[in-house]
């Protein structure tokens, strides 16, 4: 029975993949189609928050997730908020990058993740790499500067984006998987709640910056399909949130990294195939060599993990 159950839960796995993978690369491209004609990143990420705030409530009721748990006041502030914080600017910085440069390449710098959980082990917990870890991780550096030495479209201030993404991503799943360990609260609850912590916080700044801008007529023509395409972003944006949360709240942070850095993978592709954005040979090695840069790091990580004594605790991935 115990068998069975198991392949049930891997099958569940996989298939939530799959998903994840689909709704992904359809959402980075939506993105990048909307973005390229309504350049206002910040009014993007808050119609992606407000997606999550509006769609969860009826969904999670409709499909019995159960409520949501109480936390303390001080729990809020010192744990939530920040991820909050985490949350908006993730989803901020990954709708800038998507709109300064093609998404192979914002998907390519993304995967520069693993360099960022290392130093946050280190600077957090003061763990050291075994040497099978840091030559991965000089293998993803190498990776990246190779397809940012020559990508046809390199804008600085996109790099910048996408490596801020990767940094605050890292730390978001860490902490997310900390909290739903600590508390026991509904995954899809957590991100509800971070949706809606998110969407209050940051509508003040949406407002100064983006609202204005709006208001004077900087809408592009046919505002009406603009409107439905924003609204289909949202609503992919959280779809894709949904079922990530799924997937995390069902492995390890390390087979979830395995498993995100394959849906990197998907969703380049995805995009070189449906946007066709020009990418020189050397630029796609770059990427290649990224991801296997990625892939390596997953496997040396599970190695340190396997021979790393029961009482050593080793940063998930």
């Amino acid at each position: 029975m115990a068998v069975e159950g198991g392949r049930r839960e891997a099958a569940t796995v996989v298939l939530l993949c799959v998903i994840w993978y689909a709704v992904s690369s359809a959402s980075n491209v939506v993105g990048k189609l909307v973005l390229t004609e309504f350049p206002f990143p910040m009014t993007v990420t808050m119609v992606q928050l407000l997606s999550i705030v509006v769609l969860s409530a009826p969904a999670f009721a409709a499909c019995g997730v159960r409520r949501e748990t109480p936390f303390p006041a001080g729990y809020y502030w010192r744990v939530l908020v920040p991820l909050a914080f985490a949350k908006f600017f993730t989803t901020m910085f990954s709708q800038i990058s998507i709109w300064k440069v093609p998404i192979s390449y914002a998907h390519t710098v993304k995967a520069t993740t693993p360099l960022w959980t290392a130093a946050l082990a280190r600077a957090l917990f003061g763990e050291r790499q075994p040497r099978g870890v840091c030559a991965a991780l000089l293998v993803i550096a190498g990776g990246v500067a190779v397809a940012s030495a020559t990508e046809l479209q390199f804008d600085g201030a996109g790099l910048a984006a996408a490596l801020a993404a990767a940094a605050l991503l890292s730390l978001q799943h860490l902490y997310s998987k900390r909290v739903m360990r600590d508390t026991g609260v509904h995954h899809l609850r957590l991100l509800q709640v971070l949706g809606r912590l998110a969407l209050a916080l940051f509508a003040p700044v949406w407002m100064w910056c983006d609202a204005a801008a709006l208001w004077s007529g900087a809408v592009p023509a046919d505002a009406g399909r603009w409107g439905a395409m924003l609204a289909l972003d949202g609503a992919l944006a959280w779809l894709q949130a949904v079922v990530a949360f799924s997937v995390l709240s069902r492995v390890t942070p390390l087979a979830y990294a395995v498993a995100s850095a394959a849906k990197r993978a998907v969703v380049v592709g995805a995009s070189l195939l449906l946007l066709r954005n020009p990418a020189s040979p050397l630029n796609v090695a770059g990427m290649a060599l990224a991801a296997l840069g990625v892939l390596a790091y997953n496997r040396a990580k599970l190695r340190a993990r396997a021979s790393a004594p029961p009482d050593k605790p080793l940063l998930p991935v």
